[in-house]
């Protein structure tokens, strides 16, 4: 099974074209994300993409992610990006644009910049989604909006702000960034709280100005990652809702920065994506 690996400010997916894993059930292809995933006995990479180009004039293509851990997510900004820099950089498609149609719904990318590896693209993340149903939060009670919630973990009461791009999110605002070893376990723990039965990423986020915040990323199904798509436009949606920032804002991660606005409805990403290399995995 051929593939290519890219990543966007160290957020990293291995890409497969469909075709390469039509024999392959839904139980191997969860397998198959675990093994190719695992950064010691597999390549490596939080995430794996299956693309399928279904009009190259029109730029439509399936998109179906598969996280480290085997489980499948709605969608991912940062894999988009990088489906999308595959796609431009191996002239799958033929236009500037692509609508790539993902469990969450359709996602348009249009491409701003490219160099010999590294690509800047813009991705439409759709409208978020605010209600408890929709992201789905269930505590019992219906909530139009969830912010500052208090969730209970561990007898320690966080106020959190709940939001979907597609994908469930949970944004906990900070002062300063607790130590690693304190988030990575506030993250696991909120991550399979009860209250989402879909699971949950996590931001954790502090605000440095109306126009920049600060990140870092707990992500459902793989864990730390040094950016997140999704996570930056949850976290940017997040702010926006507190009343902290504007509705253009950069979101500083690990690896650099994305441009995340917010229009009048539908939310929007920008930042780059880099080839890595080509590989070949053995199917068994």
């Amino acid at each position: 099974m051929k593939f290519n690996k890219f990543h966007s400010l160290g957020n990293d997916f291995l890409i497969v074209d469909q075709d390469e894993v039509a024999e392959l059930s839904e139980k191997d292809l969860g397998d198959l994300a675990r093994k190719i995933c695992e950064r010691h006995t597999g390549v490596g990479a939080d995430g794996l993409l299956l693309i399928s180009v279904k009009d190259k004039a029109r730029g439509l293509v399936g998109f179906r992610i598969f996280n480290a851990d085997g489980t499948e997510a709605e969608v991912s900004g940062n894999g988009l990006r990088c489906a999308a820099a595959y796609l431009y950089s191996q002239q799958k498609i033929e236009g500037p644009r692509v609508m790539f149609e993902t469990p969450a719904g359709s996602r348009e990318s249009e491409l701003i910049e490219k160099s010999e590896d590294r690509l800047m693209i813009k991705i439409e993340m759709g409208v978020p989604r605010l209600t408890s149903k929709e992201i789905p939060f269930d505590d019992g009670s219906v909530h139009e909006r969830l912010i500052d919630y208090p969730l209970m973990i561990n007898r320690k009461v966080y106020p959190v702000t709940v939001v979907s791009l597609g994908n469930p999110h949970c944004a906990v605002f900070v002062d300063r960034f607790p130590a690693r070893i304190e988030w990575h376990q506030l993250g696991r723990e909120i991550e399979s709280h009860p209250f989402f039965p879909n699971r949950t990423n996590i931001e954790f986020i502090r605000v440095l100005s109306r126009d920049e915040i600060e990140v870092l990323f707990w992500e459902r199904g793989v864990g730390e990652t040094l950016s997140s798509g999704s996570g930056s436009c949850a976290a940017a949606v997040a702010s926006i809702l507190k009343n902290l920032t504007n509705r253009k804002i950069r979101v500083k991660t690990s690896m650099g920065q994305l441009m995340v606005e917010w229009g009048k409805d539908k939310v929007y990403q920008a930042g780059p994506a880099e080839f890595a290399f080509i590989g070949s995995f053995l199917l068994k």
